[in-house]
């Protein structure tokens, strides 16, 4: 059975009457790369700094491999923190901004010199070691800063949105290496970002979080195709919320009447009940079928071209708009505007939500 890395117990945190996080459980694994994801004032950093220690918590416990560390000072706990801005220290060269935690830890010049050249190979930094950081890229100090946290040989290593300051190329080749160097070093990574894609192409498992409460925890895969509630439906990608009229719910499965009247039967997250919901399914997920051949019909009201997908968007005799998103590849048949069309959904695509 894989161990367990960081386990927090029911953490609350509040500042004064305002509560950051309520009632927070997460049981992280050994050597996973885990993701806490979510908007902006949502609760995440603040539950990352309360694992580092720089928040105390208001209640529950956080636990490093079985020892209660909730009391323990920063520089006390087996951890380390790559943050937004890296901080490094503008009048060293790199080599001794990634030195100088391991002489404060009290290791000799010889040893932390040894020691900063091997995780400078380990982020492909060795030939910029003796320039200053003003001298370097911004992805090339993010490494350097990434170099500084794994030189002392942390536990679990903490990730404070590190890419958000990087440009879109230069963001997804250093998630690839973040990747790798995760798995190579086989430390216990926790990685704040607001980023869906980040969190769906890195992550072993991802904690959505809304408003200090953790809304669901599972892999990339089941994040997105099976969320539990609106938000994390809504959240994640891109999704079409459907009203329907659900008169049953019974062993996992929905009844419900879609827009039009047809019935329809889908899965339903746990704690769906009867009466008016919302059905979640992804726009590739839908597809276009004659009018009569259709769960729904409506026309098209606005195509968007976007490279290798095409998006089509659908006006229901209702009013509500939903997207199709269509392969743009030779063959695709892509209707024109106004053209009314039927829409169907792939088996088990669609999923009763919960509010």
């Amino acid at each position: 059975m894989t161990e367990i890395a960081v386990d927090v117990v029911n953490m609350t945190k509040r500042y004064g009457n305002f509560v950051a996080l309520s009632n927070v459980s997460l049981s992280i694994l050994d050597n996973e790369f885990f993701t806490l994801l979510g908007p902006s004032g949502c609760g995440k950093t603040t539950l990352l700094r309360a694992i580092a220690g720089f928040e105390d918590i208001s209640e529950g416990a956080i636990k490093l491999y079985g020892e209660d560390i909730a009391d323990l000072p920063p520089n006390k706990r087996p951890v380390n923190t790559v943050f937004q801005q890296y901080a490094l220290f503008p009048h060293m060269d790199v080599t001794a901004n990634v030195m100088f935690g391991l002489l404060q830890l009290g290791q000799d010049q010889a040893t932390a010199g040894a020691r900063a050249a091997e995780v400078l190979d380990m982020v492909q930094l060795t030939e910029f070691a003796d320039r200053l950081p003003s001298q370097l890229s911004g992805g090339q100090q993010q490494r350097v800063a990434l170099a500084r946290a794994l030189a002392p040989k942390p536990k679990v290593l903490l990730l404070d949105e590190p890419l958000s300051a990087l440009d879109l190329k230069l963001r997804q080749a250093v998630r690839q290496e973040l990747q790798q160097i995760q798995q190579d070093t086989g430390i216990t990574f926790i990685f704040v970002t607001h980023d869906q894609e980040e969190a769906l192409t890195m992550s072993d498992r991802i904690a959505v979080i809304a408003d200090g409460e953790v809304q669901q925890v599972g892999p990339a895969r089941e994040i997105y195709e099976a969320p539990v509630n609106k938000f994390v439906a809504d959240f994640i990608g891109e999704t079409n919320l459907i009203d329907v009229a659900v008169s049953d719910v019974m062993n996992g499965n929905a009844t419900c009447t879609l827009p039009g009247g047809a019935q329809f039967t889908c899965p339903a997250a746990i704690g769906a009940v009867a009466g008016n919901g919302h059905l979640s399914v992804r726009p590739e997920r839908v597809s276009l079928v004659k009018p009569k051949d259709g769960l729904l019909q409506g026309s098209t009201v606005r195509q968007t071209y976007l490279g290798t997908d095409m998006h089509v968007d659908v006006r229901l005799k209702d009013g509500e708009i939903l997207t199709v998103r269509l392969q743009n590849s030779e063959g695709t048949d892509i209707p024109e505007q106004g053209a009314l069309v039927g829409l169907n959904f792939e088996t088990g695509a669609a999923r009763l939500l919960v509010d």
